[in-house]
């Protein structure tokens, strides 16, 4: 007999990755939900803390995406361990190699790291 899921239940770490690669598709919502006001994103020059900071890094980067991009967008490794996801991207020609990593706490991503190499 099958049980169903309490919706209590805790997102593992392969959900969460997954949902968080179908939310650009979904939208700024979608996307931000993935996180909490206790979420940091590490970029290259700064880190990003809290919801409205997250949301704002998501809207700028969804309003600069060029015609074309998602046609060219292409996952070249992606990898779930215990509770780190890994992705490695790319969407030739606008950027030739990106890199995710994200840490994944009680559902949430906790921690997610991001380089892109245009």
């Amino acid at each position: 007999m099958s049980q169903l899921a309490s919706p209590d239940r805790v997102r593992t770490a392969q959900e969460v990755f997954d949902h968080h690669l179908r939310a650009f598709g979904q939208g700024l919502d979608a996307l931000v939900s993935d996180y909490t006001e206790h979420s940091s994103i590490f970029l290259k020059d700064q880190t990003i803390t809290g919801l409205d900071g997250i949301r704002a890094f998501f809207d700028a980067f969804l309003k600069g995406i060029e015609p074309g991009f998602w046609a060219c967008f292409k996952i070249v490794r992606q990898e779930v361990s215990g509770d780190t996801a890994y992705l490695v991207w790319e969407a030739s020609p606008f950027i030739k190699l990106a890199t995710d990593t994200l840490l994944i706490r009680n559902g949430k991503i906790h921690v997610q790291t991001f380089t892109a190499l245009a």
